[in-house]
């Protein structure tokens, strides 16, 4: 097999005084501070022989001395490895000073600790937690992969994938102002929307752009973790809301809001996460007074809109009276799939501003070729024909879902039938009553639990049902079934 890169070796720094010595000490060196990888192969004596301009036999000698210690490992016909368990020694005193401005990193916190432990375990295996995710076997994959490659050569021709916009490419924006004007009511103009990598990165962006000394962020007591360690992450106290069968409780917010200096609320109106309530246009209309009267900023996720299916979805918050100090977030990644990794924000040009000069902080800008790809398949149409199409099919699974739960559990189980999202809510307290519940090895099924950091009681599960069909979904509620009536 071909290596894509060649190990090279430096020896003039490496101590000792005569060549066997230098490259003896380098090796290990390379070894201790992770350059050379446990189980990593080094190469041929013949070929490092010939990069140091030395005798192999020489190579050879420091090779066999190394094995000889337990550094390295030799494979007849395969070649010579980093040994899997390396020899144990002291640190040295420079290993040591490294050791100890390690520790100098900012500390973080046990939320984002288990966020990431969670995002490894599914980037490493072929499970992937399944609390309301989309389909991606319903990706037009054809579709995609010809935009792709027409973007690729116009902009190539065109010499345009140099440095941009950190806001986004103009033609994407465009695109966002259309769809949010017509689909959503929302007045406002492509200076006014930023593209980002998903909605989470839009959630951390409000999180920088916003002041923590001038308040607390209120978020809904059941609510999405990852949004609160962005906060937190920011220097934001963080004060829980309660909720009510109309999402959040106006009541609770007004005795909060007299109660703290408020920043900011985060909130998920359209299917409230993870209870997929659906908060009322009179309720909403009661939440923008009360961000003009108190001067709070509202972050509205909108994280899948697209998805509603009984009669048209509710406005947008950013497209009532009074939405001047909301700031709404969409993502395509629940119309495409998670990996295609775009968002947008719409808020106020100054935060639009304020959230660019963070992006040209992170990373410059977005991907160039895939804003062209987005852009291109909403002009033609082919966006708004996949939701059309995928509606259906989510539709079809929500429904079907219902049935099942109501065949399997009969009463022991009870929800109400959301209006639209890729999850149903179900509470099954009848079942859990006195018995401790830690997890489920049920990968469609997520304990309420997991949704607010203080609840030590299990009273609902939320079943995704958009990522898997009819008979997957049969399969998964059988098998909760088992697991719950035990």
């Amino acid at each position: 097999m071909l290596r894509p890169w060649q190990t090279q070796f430096w020896l003039e720094a490496s101590p000792g005084k005569t060549f066997h010595a230098k490259l003896l000490g380098k090796l290990i060196a390379d070894i201790k501070s992770g350059r050379l990888a446990v189980n990593s192969m080094l190469p041929g004596s013949r070929s490092l022989a010939k990069q140091l301009g030395v005798n192999r036999k020489t190579v050879q000698q420091v090779y066999e001395e190394l094995e000889s210690q337990g550094w390295l490992i030799t494979k007849p016909r395969c070649g010579t490895f980093i040994a899997d368990i390396i020899p144990e020694e002291d640190l040295s005193d420079e290993n040591k000073q490294l050791i100890s401005n390690a520790k100098k990193n900012k500390l973080t916190t046990v939320l984002v600790e288990n966020l990431y432990k969670e995002a490894l375990s599914t980037s490493n295996n072929s499970i992937v937690m399944n609390d309301g995710i989309p389909d991606t076997r319903l990706i037009p994959y054809e579709i995609l992969s010809r935009a792709y490659r027409r973007a690729c050569i116009n902009l190539s021709r065109h010499s345009n994938l140099g440095y941009g916009d950190p806001r986004g490419i103009k033609e994407l924006r465009d695109s966002i102002q259309k769809m949010l004007s017509e689909d959503r009511f929302m007045t406002c103009s492509s200076e006014q929307i930023c593209v980002v990598r998903g909605s989470q990165m839009g959630i951390y962006l409000a999180s920088r752009v916003l002041d923590p000394n001038k308040g607390a962020i209120i978020m809904e007591e059941m609510c999405y973790l990852p949004a609160q360690a962005a906060f937190e992450s920011n220097g934001f106290k963080i004060v829980k809301c309660k909720l009510d069968q109309h999402g959040l409780n106006i009541v609770a917010l007004k005795a909060l809001l007299a109660q703290y200096e408020v920043a900011g609320i985060y909130i998920t109106p359209h299917h409230q996460y993870p209870t997929t309530v659906c908060m009322p246009v009179d309720r909403r209309l009661e939440l923008l007074k009360l961000s003009k009267q108190h001067q709070f900023v509202i972050i509205e996720d909108d994280y899948d809109h697209e998805f509603h299916y009984e009669t048209n979805p509710i406005p947008p918050l950013a497209s009532l009276p009074n939405s001047e100090n909301v700031v709404h977030i969409g993502s395509m990644s629940k119309v495409f799939a998670p990996g295609l990794r775009l968002g947008y924000i719409s808020a106020d040009q100054a935060f639009i501003e304020r959230a660019a000069q963070e992006i040209v902080l992170i990373d410059r800008q977005g991907n160039t070729i895939t804003e062209h790809v987005l852009s291109e398949l909403m002009e033609s149409g082919e966006v708004k024909r996949h939701i059309r199409k995928t509606r259906k099919q989510y539709e079809a699974r929500r429904d079907f879902a219902a049935n099942e739960f109501g065949r399997v559990f009969g009463s022991e189980v009870s929800f109400n039938l959301p209006t639209g999202g890729m999850a149903l809510w179900i509470d099954i307290t009848k079942l859990v009553k006195g018995k401790k519940i830690a997890s489920l090895p049920n990968k469609d099924s997520t304990l309420s639990t997991q949704y607010n950091d203080s609840l030590s009681e299990t009273t609902h599960i939320r079943f995704g049902f958009g990522a898997i069909t009819t008979t997957e979904i049969t399969k998964s509620i059988e098998e909760l079934s088992v697991m719950l009536k035990i």
